[in-house]
């Protein structure tokens, strides 16, 4: 029997052990995704892999709650999928990970991080690494941490001190 492939573009499967997994479950998401991305690259840990450029396919999918792009047309209210793949291109091109996991985490923090996505799922497979498979890989799931938010007694606090020529933290 033929195993079925685990789907992309789930974002509402909780992540275990995630302590705000139920908050942003219910959380709707536009999802921006890349499907069969196929670069070259070096990575590995085996000698035969150390010196080739091997291919690598990456698919994947970053969400942003409901983004303005639909109320405003315009691309810079969203995440640009072809900035994505510039970036994608520039990391086959420069990484040091020798490990698929490692690389994989690479993307995600990228999405995370430098695209804004509040939500990742990255796929990342070498084809034909074995004759006898199609693929292996690694797939990972991420999301943006909460943001912590100081309580309007502490925001006062720290305004009042401010006003008074003092900062925070600050010995005279």
């Amino acid at each position: 029997m033929i195993p079925q492939p685990i789907p992309l573009l789930d974002p509402n499967a909780p992540m275990p052990g995630h302590a705000s997994a139920q908050a942003q479950e219910n959380q709707a998401l536009d999802i921006i995704f890349i499907d069969g991305f196929v670069g070259e690259t070096v990575i590995g840990i085996h000698h035969d892999e150390l010196h080739d450029t091997q291919p690598l396919r990456i698919d994947l999918a970053a969400g942003l709650p409901r983004s303005r792009a639909c109320d405003t047309d315009q691309i810079a209210d969203t995440i640009d999928y072809s900035e994505v793949r510039t970036a994608l291109l520039e990391m086959l091109a420069g990484h040091a990970y020798r490990l698929l996991e490692a690389f994989a985490e690479g993307v995600a923090t990228l999405l995370l991080e430098h695209f804004g996505a509040h939500w990742v799922r990255v796929r990342v497979t070498k084809p034909g690494k074995f004759p006898d498979v199609d693929g292996v890989g690694v797939m990972i799931e991420r999301r943006r941490l909460p943001t912590p938010t100081a309580s309007p007694r502490h925001t006062a606090e720290v305004l009042s001190l401010l006003g008074a020529g003092m900062v925070p933290g600050e010995r005279r």
